[in-house]
Formats: C-alpha cells, sequence, structure tokens
C-alpha cells in the first residue's frame, strides 16, 4: 500500500477484466476508510474477532453494524468473516449483511474437496450443521 499510485493502476486492471476485489479483514490492520475512497473495492470483509461478540458484546455489535451501513451506503458488499453460530447468522440478517463465511456452514476444506462440495457432491467427511431445524434460520 505504500505505492499507491501503482496499487491503484493494478487494481484498475484487475477489475477491467471484471474481477471483483474486497478489503479483507476491515476494521483490523492496515484496512483504512481511506482505501474505500481511493481503491475500486467491491466487498468489504469484516474481521471475525468482531463477528464473535456480535450480540454478546455491545461495542463489536456497533461496530457490525457501522461496517455493514457504511458498506452499503458506498454501494459495496458485505461479507461477515467466522460466521460459528445460528444467533449470529441471525443477527447478521437481521443487519442487511449479504453473506457469511465461516465453519456454521462448513469446515476448512482442501481445495480438491472443496470443488466436490461446490458440484453438489460432498466428500468431506465433515457434518455440516442441520440449519432446518432451527426456525429463527
Amino acid at each position: 500500500m505504500d505505492e499507491g499510485d501503482a496499487t491503484l493502476a493494478s487494481l484498475e486492471a484487475l477489475r477491467a477484466l471484471g474481477v471483483q476485489l474486497s478489503v479483507d479483514d476491515f476494521g483490523t490492520g492496515y484496512s483504512s476508510l481511506a482505501y474505500l475512497k481511493r481503491f475500486p473495492v467491491d466487498w468489504l470483509k469484516v474481521d471475525q474477532s468482531f463477528v464473535d461478540g456480535l450480540g454478546t458484546d455491545a461495542e463489536d455489535t456497533a461496530i457490525v453494524t457501522a461496517v455493514i451501513s457504511l458498506a452499503h451506503a458506498l454501494d459495496l458488499h458485505v461479507v461477515a468473516e467466522g460466521v460459528e453460530t445460528a444467533d449470529q447468522l441471525a443477527n447478521l440478517r437481521t443487519l442487511g449483511c449479504d453473506i457469511g463465511q465461516g465453519t456454521l456452514f462448513s469446515a476448512p476444506m482442501p481445495a480438491s474437496e472443496l470443488r466436490a462440495f461446490l458440484r453438489g457432491r460432498r466428500v468431506a467427511p465433515r457434518p455440516l450443521p442441520n440449519l432446518s431445524s432451527n426456525p429463527a434460520l
């Protein structure tokens, strides 16, 4: 990010090819509001450290709420990282989060298993949560 002009040119070239761009772990580390203004991004990924406390920690809930509102105001999509519970998913849905990722949906898996999983022929011997039994989902 120290080479802002070169980075911007590279990102714009990728976007011209149809690649969508994300700011990962938004709200931590090197992510900055200035990046949202300067770089052509499509998605914000809310860091798991904030999703962990969603619905139980007032500050985490306020941060997730603000990030989702900010992203949507800037016409960006939002991914919540580290969704592990049905309560987190319900809160994210209420807040209007676009996509969630985490162990609630599937445990991490190698690329070879992921391809089969996405084709509908799950080969991973990992059980997925039974979402149909929860009326809140």
